[in-house]
C-alpha cells in the first residue's frame, strides 16, 4: 500500500512537471528581428520600440534642411539704424554710385511732361482695373513710403505740389536698360524720383475700389536723400527742428507750404491793388547814415571802404517822401525792415512791410483805402470777410473784416476806461504830464519799463485799455504829437495829430497819418525825439538833415501808411506765432555747444576738386 501510494504520488508529480515545461515553451514567441523566443509582453515592447525608432528614422530622412534666414533687404537694413548710422551708410552707398555711375544718383535733367495735379484731376474717373497703356506719362516727386510685395512688385507713395500719388512698379512692366531690381535697389524714403509709365487704377483683391496710380515702366533716381526723414505716422512735430530746418518741415508738413503760398498770393494781391491805382513800386536804400522813419532801435553794420558805420533801415518812409517831393505822386514799397528788438510770438528782428505815400491825400483818404485794400484781400484769400483766429492761450476770435471799421479816439477812450481827466493835448509833452502819467500807472497797476518817457507811458496805457478791446479791425485815432514825430498836427485838436493805427485781434497791423510837411515843425519834432533819446530811449529818432532839406523844397499835402505783412499773414492763416509765417525765422542760439556733425563729403572721404575763385565784378 505504502509503495503503491508512494509510487502513485511520485508518478503524478512527474507528469505535472513535464506538462509545465511544454506549456512554457509553447507560450514563447519568436522575435523575427533577433531570432530569439521571448514572452509576448517582451515582444510587444520590442515591436513598439522598433516602430518608434522607424518613425524617427523616416522623419529624419524626409525632413528638409532648414532654409537659412534670408538676408535683410537694403530697406530693412537701413530702417533699423539710428539717424547718424543711416547718414553714414547712405552717404557711402551714394558715393559708390557716383563712382560706378550705375545709376548716376545726380542726373542733370529729367523731362517732366505732366503736372501731378493735372494727372490726378484728369484720370480720377478711371474705373477699378482700368489702364491707359497707350498714354505715356513722365512725372517726378519725392518718395514718402516704399512697400515691396515680393521681389517683383514695389509700391511708392510720392508727393509733389501738395498732391499724393501711388506708383505701382511690376517687374513684367519694366523697360529700359536698367533691370527692375537695380531700378529699385537704391531707392529710399525722401529720394526724388522720375517715373515713366501710364495711368491706371489698381484692382486689389478683396476691395471694390482700386487706387489711382501711375504704372511705372521706368523709375529713375533724380536726387537721393542722405538723411532719414520722419515717418508719416508721427510726422515732424518738434518746433525747434521745424523752424531751424524749414525745408524738412515743408517736406513733412504740407500746411507749411500752404502758408508760404498764401503769403505769396497776398503780396501779389497788394501789388496789383496799388498798380491798378497808378502807384509806382520803388526801391529805397536798406543801409542809411541815420536810422529814421520809425521809432525803433536799429542794427548797425560797417562799410569797410568808407570806414563808416551804417544803420540797417527800420522803415523806408523818409526816402519815399523824398520821391513825393521829386514828383512821383503815388509810390509804394514792399520790402524788409530790420529792428534790433526782442523776439517773441509777434516780433522778428527782420520783417516785411508795405508802405505807400499818396500826394494830395490825408489820413481820412488813407483809412478808406486801407479798408478797401484789406477787406478785399481777405475776401480774395478766404472767399469771405469773416475769419477765425486762435491765440496761444486757446482764445478764439471771430473777426469781421468788412468795411467800415470802427474808429476810437485815443485820449477820450483812455479817460473813459481809467476814469481820469487827462491834461490838454498841448501839455502832453511836459514834465507835469510825465508826473501825471506815473501816478496813473500806479493807480491802475500797470508797469512801464524805463525810460519812463511820456510817449512810452501813454503807449503802455493804450495797450492795456484800448488795444485789448480791438478784436475786429479798429482804428485808434488822434495820437499826441510827442508820440508821432512824422505826423501832421490835427486841424481841430491842438497838441494831437492826424494819425491812426489799425488793430486786429489786439495787434497793430497799420500805422497811417497825414504827413507832416512843414520843415520848421518837423525840425522841432526831431529835436523832441533827440531829447527822448538823451533820456535813454534807444528807439527815438535822430535829426535827419537830409530829409529836412527835402522838405524845404516842398512836400505837397500827403497821406502815408505802413502795414505789417507778417501779422496779416498770421491772421489769415490762423497762426499765433510769427515764426510760422516766415520761411526762415531768426532763432535763439540756446542749444549746447557740441562738435559739429561731419558733412557728407567728409563721412565718405570725398576729396575736393581744385577751384579757382573769381572776384565779384
Amino acid at each position: 500500500m505504502a509503495d503503491a501510494t508512494s509510487q502513485g504520488v511520485t508518478g503524478g508529480q512527474g507528469e505535472q512537471t513535464g506538462g509545465d515545461v511544454s506549456t512554457g515553451v509553447q507560450n514563447l514567441h519568436l522575435d523575427e528581428a533577433t531570432g530569439e523566443r521571448v514572452s509576448k509582453s517582451e515582444l510587444k515592447k520590442r515591436i513598439k520600440q522598433r516602430e518608434q525608432e522607424e518613425k524617427k528614422r523616416i522623419k529624419a530622412a524626409t525632413a528638409t534642411t532648414p532654409a537659412p534666414k534670408p538676408k535683410a533687404s537694403n530697406d530693412e537694413t537701413l530702417a533699423d539704424l539710428n539717424p547718424n548710422q543711416y547718414f553714414e551708410i547712405r552717404s557711402a552707398r551714394i558715393d559708390k554710385l557716383l563712382q560706378t555711375q550705375r545709376p548716376n544718383p545726380y542726373p542733370h535733367k529729367f523731362h517732366v511732361t505732366d503736372d501731378i495735379r493735372n494727372f490726378v484731376k484728369q484720370y480720377e474717373s478711371l474705373q477699378t482695373g482700368e489702364q491707359k497703356k497707350d498714354i505715356k506719362i513722365q512725372l517726378a516727386g519725392r518718395i514718402y513710403t516704399k512697400r515691396a510685395s515680393g521681389s517683383k512688385l514695389v509700391f511708392y507713395d510720392i508727393r509733389s505740389k501738395g498732391v499724393k500719388l501711388q506708383v505701382m512698379c511690376q517687374a513684367q512692366e519694366a523697360s529700359g536698360s536698367v533691370p527692375f531690381d537695380e531700378q529699385h535697389l537704391h531707392l529710399q524714403r525722401g529720394d526724388t524720383i522720375g517715373i515713366i509709365g501710364y495711368p491706371g487704377r489698381t484692382a486689389p483683391r478683396g476691395r471694390d475700389h482700386g487706387e489711382l496710380s501711375i504704372f511705372a515702366q521706368q523709375v529713375i533716381l533724380l536726387t537721393p536723400c542722405l538723411h532719414q526723414i520722419p515717418s508719416e505716422h508721427y510726422g515732424l512735430q518738434d518746433q525747434e527742428t521745424r523752424y531751424r530746418q524749414r525745408y524738412l518741415d515743408m517736406i513733412m508738413n504740407p500746411t507749411s507750404i500752404d502758408v508760404i503760398k498764401t503769403r505769396s498770393k497776398m503780396l501779389k494781391y497788394i501789388r496789383n491793388f496799388f498798380d491798378e491805382r497808378e502807384f509806382f513800386e520803388v526801391e529805397t536804400p536798406m543801409m542809411n547814415a541815420i536810422a529814421g522813419g520809425a521809432t525803433a532801435k536799429p542794427f548797425i553794420t560797417h562799410h569797410n571802404d568808407l570806414n563808416k558805420d551804417l544803420f540797417m533801415r527800420v522803415a523806408p518812409e523818409l526816402y519815399l517822401k523824398m520821391l513825393i517831393v521829386g514828383g512821383l505822386d503815388k509810390v509804394y514799397e514792399l520790402g524788409r525792415q530790420f529792428r534790433n528788438e526782442g523776439i517773441d510770438l509777434t516780433h522778428n528782428p527782420e520783417f516785411t512791410t508795405c508802405e505807400f505815400y499818396w500826394a494830395f491825400a490825408d489820413v481820412h483818404d488813407v483809412m478808406k483805402l486801407t479798408e478797401e485794400l484789406v477787406s478785399g484781400l481777405v475776401k480774395y484769400i478766404t472767399g469771405g470777410t469773416e475769419t477765425t483766429y486762435q491765440t496761444q492761450a486757446g482764445e478764439t476770435y471771430h473777426v469781421n473784416w468788412a468795411a467800415p471799421w470802427k474808429r476810437v479816439e485815443m485820449i477820450p477812450a483812455l479817460e473813459e476806461a481809467i476814469g481820469v481827466k487827462f491834461p490838454p493835448g498841448t501839455d502832453l509833452h511836459t514834465q507835469e504830464t510825465n508826473d501825471f502819467l506815473k501816478t496813473v500807472l500806479k493807480k491802475v497797476n500797470v508797469e512801464c519799463t524805463p525810460p519812463m518817457t511820456n510817449a512810452r507811458m501813454l503807449d503802455k496805457l493804450v495797450g492795456e485799455f484800448i488795444e485789448e478791446k480791438c478784436i475786429n479791425p479798429t482804428f485808434i485815432i488822434n495820437h499826441p504829437q510827442m508820440m508821432s514825430p512824422l505826423a501832421k498836427y490835427h486841424r481841430d485838436h491842438p497838441g494831437l495829430t492826424e494819425r491812426c493805427e489799425a488793430f486786429v485781434c489786439k495787434k497793430e497791423i497799420v500805422n497811417a497819418y497825414t504827413e507832416l510837411n512843414n520843415p520848421f515843425d518837423q525840425r522841432l519834432r526831431f529835436e523832441e525825439q533827440a531829447r527822448q533819446k538823451d533820456q535813454g530811449d534807444d528807439e527815438a529818432q535822430l535829426v535827419d538833415e537830409n530829409f529836412l532839406t527835402a522838405l524845404e523844397f516842398g512836400l505837397p499835402p500827403t497821406g502815408g501808411w505802413g502795414m505789417g505783412i507778417d501779422r496779416l499773414v498770421m491772421f489769415l492763416t490762423n497762426n499765433y506765432s510769427i515764426k510760422e509765417v516766415l520761411a526762415f525765422p531768426l532763432m535763439k542760439d540756446d542749444r549746447p555747444v557740441t562738435k559739429e556733425k561731419e558733412p557728407a563729403a567728409e563721412v565718405v572721404g570725398v576729396q575736393p576738386q581744385p577751384e579757382e575763385g573769381i572776384p565779384h565784378k
